[in-house]
């Protein structure tokens, strides 16, 4: 089997292809950076340029199927110009990738797109599962809500769609744990807002599992990425700080701060989404961190994030 991953050097992206390459999988990837070419036979890279509207179409060769990953961060200051940079990221690159599809020869037979539980509206009470129909006002909501039409149009070209809607990836090589325990090692780790928040977790292992998980299985429909067991923020920052071995004495950090600080970005750090796997698990999906403790154990245990 052959697939083409877009946002294949990302953090997401590089933990896919590494068990992709575990499995005998081999993997083309499209990159608008051309010095990270490689020209390996399980390794090929392609040069595209979404804004321009530039694919090399050769991606697609003896390409079974597509992991789109591709969408600039959200963890970046929210300017009006990079919220449209956010938003086409994920449109341009989609678009492109459908229409050169449906102009060329290809045997490409499944789909596979990122997707976020940022779709789903802020709530400390309801627990979220694919079918609810409720789509957030925030401006999360609106990006993921236009991102998965976009990777609808795939299904009117015969290929079968499958959105894996990304949860709070917990990795030792970066993102967001790197952040929430810089200030823990410092002693001035604290819970956001009320602490209340829901923070539908997975660990990074789990989530390229359940990628490869849904293509090797063919399954197509809406599967949330993240772990079986919600915590709280709190919860979050008391279990990293434990593990580290850090105090926690300082007291919560107020929302008006954060908004301060990052502005409209603070959203990231107080909207509660508890959020059902159950969907996945039901196709026979068996998560490795099943509980947030021995998924932090096996990130922070051995040694502290840098």
């Amino acid at each position: 089997m052959r697939v083409l991953i877009t946002g294949a050097t990302g953090l997401i992206g590089q933990e896919i292809v590494k068990l992709c390459h575990e499995k005998d999988i081999k993997v083309n990837y499209l990159t608008t950076s051309k010095s990270k070419i490689v020209q390996d036979e399980n390794y090929k890279g392609f040069y595209w340029n979404p804004k321009a509207k530039e694919i090399d179409t050769n991606c697609f060769t003896a390409v079974d199927a597509i992991i789109h990953l591709a969408g600039a961060t959200v963890s970046k200051r929210w300017t009006s110009s990079y919220k449209k940079e956010i938003v086409s990221s994920r449109t341009e690159t989609t678009a492109l990738l459908v229409e050169t599809l449906k102009g060329i020869n290809h045997q490409v037979k499944q789909v596979i797109s990122a997707s976020a539980i940022g779709i789903y509206p802020d709530s400390l009470t309801n627990y979220y599962d694919q079918t609810h129909n409720e789509i957030s006002s925030s401006f999360l909501g609106q990006v993921v809500s236009v991102w998965e039409q976009a990777v609808d149009e795939f299904s009117k070209l015969d290929i079968t769609v499958s959105k894996i809607r990304i949860g709070l990836v917990l990795s030792d090589k970066g993102g967001a744990l790197k952040e929430i325990v810089k200030p823990i090692k410092y002693g001035l780790g604290s819970a956001f807002g009320t602490g209340k928040q829901w923070q539908s977790w997975i660990h990074i292992h789990d989530l390229a599992n359940l990628f490869l998980y849904v293509l090797e299985k063919e399954i197509t429909g809406v599967y949330n990425g993240v772990a079986p067991n919600p915590v709280s923020n709190t919860e979050l920052t008391k279990t990293a700080a434990n593990i580290l071995k850090k105090p926690l004495f300082m007291p919560n950090i107020p929302k008006f701060f954060m908004k301060l600080v990052l502005g409209e970005m603070h959203s990231l750090l107080f909207e509660s989404q508890r959020v059902s796997s159950k969907n996945i698990e039901n196709k026979g999906f068996n998560f490795e961190y099943n509980y947030l403790e021995p998924a932090l154990e096996n990130l922070l245990g051995s040694t502290v994030l840098k």
